[in-house]
């Protein structure tokens, strides 16, 4: 969002891959996956110029991130997306031209009107993070270099399926967000959905507490769909090729060992947007974690023997460890008759109750972060195992059953830690850190609260510096307002 606006240039957040690739004595191929064959364990490659070529892989990691949903909506070729630099680079020219055309003489009022109408599909994170950019930049900046007239007529709006924006965070920060976007004159509109877009306008409909719905249609000069997310073709493709073990349609579905469901030796391993983690069901288990739980000749379970079993499923499920925790506490609830013991109906219960606070990991970077270090780190290990023990090695060559039995003993499964969701709101910036604990403030402080969090996320220390010099400018000599 800050290279789209000029706070920060776009190089300043760019790494070559093959910087990165160095350290660890990789090669890489510029390239475009087309087609995998799982059985020869091939990807099919397309390089510049149209060259086909079959690349071989022992282990395949599948982390091409995701395309936005059209929800049905028609002519999205009208937007503008936020997924590359050059989409980046399209949208801070797409920006300043409107600006340069509302100034012309020739320019009428309503078109101008048009041209500074600024509209955002999808009130997530990265919707509302480009909208308070963009308001920052209007307000900071071109206020110096454009005149008066032109600078009331800008308008930012904000166009949301649900009925709050940043709905996946607490609601007392999806109410701080819409008050601070009022207190700017940004108009948010919840409960509708968009319709079609074409070269001047945009339609939506909006669903009213009654069930009614009407339609709406306002003129645009700029939309950024900003919605849900999709299959990309590859990821597509390799679902399509496995179609008994994925039926997710969002995306590719991985085991708590990152490894994608339905390859037999567990060879492919998807992560970040393009995968979703499918944690065991723990009410699936239940005859075994009952017994588990329990003394040979009791057919209930103790206080004492539960603080022992809810020690042992956490350090056993450490997706469920949390929630597992949460059930020592709350013993007496589940205790429905009250006599200090959990038979098999109440422990039933229980589990039911924490398989329905599992659900999919979010689509954010540190997700996909915590991913990369976990399969880094799996896979190094996997590796020396396999050169220090040439019989397993052997072993697992010859049973794909075997692979999977092996190595996930191996390597433990994934467990994310949620480190708090941060949004900027355009001087003000709010977190969410779970658990109903919020973070809110609008101020400079909270601004340079969400910068240092944002700068610690780079991936070396030459962006860092890049970055740090960027801000330095932007605070001596304002964004840069050139079409670059």
């Amino acid at each position: 969002m800050i290279v789209t606006v000029g706070t920060v240039e776009f190089r300043s957040v760019l790494e070559a891959i093959r910087r990165i690739i160095k350290r660890t004595r990789g090669s890489y191929i510029e390239a475009a996956a087309v087609d995998i064959d799982l059985e020869r364990k091939m990807v099919l490659v397309k390089q510049a110029g149209e060259e086909m070529a079959w690349v071989p892989y022992d282990r395949l990691v599948v982390g091409v991130g995701a395309q936005s949903i059209t929800h049905g909506a028609t002519g999205l070729e009208f937007c503008h997306k936020l997924k590359t630099i050059n989409d980046a680079r399209g949208i801070r020219q797409h920006i300043m031209a409107n600006f340069e055309k509302a100034v012309r003489p020739t320019t009428s009022s309503e078109e101008k009107q048009r041209l500074l109408t600024f509209v955002v599909c999808g009130g997530g994170p990265t919707g509302c993070e480009f909208a308070a950019e963009l308001y920052d930049f209007l307000t900071e900046d071109l206020k110096h270099y454009f005149p008066k007239a032109v600078q009331e007529m800008v308008k930012v709006v904000i166009v949301q399926s649900q009925d709050h924006i940043l709905n996946m965070m607490d609601s007392v920060i999806s109410e701080f967000a819409e008050r601070e976007f009022a207190r700017h004159n940004m108009t948010v509109i919840t409960n509708s959905r968009v319709q079609s877009i074409d070269e001047t306008t945009l339609k939506y409909s909006t669903k009213h507490l009654d069930g009614s719905v009407t339609e709406h249609e306002i003129p645009q000069g700029f939309v950024l769909w900003s919605t849900g997310l999709s299959l990309a073709p590859f990821t597509r493709l390799l679902c399509d090729k496995l179609p008994n073990a994925q039926k997710n349609r969002h995306a590719i579905t991985v085991d708590e060992h990152l490894r994608v469901k339905g390859v037999a030796d567990g060879s492919v391993y998807a992560l970040g947007d393009c995968a979703t983690v499918e944690y065991p069901h723990l009410l699936n288990h239940i005859t075994e974690l009952f017994d588990s739980a329990h003394h040979v000749g009791n057919t209930e379970i103790t206080r004492a023997e539960f603080r022992v079993f809810v020690k042992e499923a956490a350090a056993k499920y450490p997706n469920a460890a949390s929630h597992l925790l949460t059930l020592e506490r709350d013993f007496d609830s589940f205790d429905t008759d009250g006599n200090g013991r959990i038979s098999i109906d109440e422990f039933e219960h229980m589990l039911e109750y924490v398989d329905s606070k599992l659900t999919a990991l979010p689509a954010l970077a540190q997700v996909a972060s915590q991913e990369g270090v976990y399969l880094g780190h799996g896979l190094s290990h996997l590796a020396a195992m396999y050169a220090a023990d040439e019989d397993t090695r052997l072993k697992v060559e010859a049973s794909p059953e075997a692979r999977r039995g092996v190595e996930a003993q191996a390597v433990g499964p994934f467990m994310y830690h949620h480190r708090g969701t941060l949004a900027y709101l355009g001087r003000a910036a709010a977190a969410d850190f779970g658990d109903g604990r919020a973070y809110r403030g609008s101020n400079l402080a909270a601004k340079y609260l969400w910068r240092s969090v944002y700068w610690s996320q780079q991936v070396s220390l030459r962006t860092r510096l890049l970055l740090a010099m960027d801000w330095l400018k932007e605070l001596l000599f304002g964004r840069d307002i050139s079409k670059f």
